[in-house]
């Protein structure tokens, strides 16, 4: 049973070393790249605000966070922090 604990423990420790909001990631995005692109590259967001055509999301949580502002599914601009 210890056994079993001590490996759930192993892999929940891990959880935070898989983020895909990294400076790497960060470097590859461009200007116009389409939505399906990025959620390819940094995984689902974490929190999307849309209004009209605009949509704006967030991958991570703070302190580490990637903010991307889209319009018509595509990139028009794009921050980090934390990183």
């Amino acid at each position: 049973m210890s056994k079993i604990i001590w490996i759930a423990i192993v892999a929940f420790a891990a959880l935070p070393g898989c983020s895909k909001v990294t400076t790497e990631n960060y470097a590859k995005l461009e200007m116009g790249m389409e939505y399906q692109q990025v959620v390819a590259l940094l995984g689902d967001p974490d929190h999307c605000d849309s209004v009209l055509m605009a949509k704006n999301c967030v991958w991570g949580t703070p302190p580490k966070t990637i903010s991307i502002q889209l319009v018509s599914d595509k990139v028009a601009l794009f921050q980090a922090e934390g990183l």
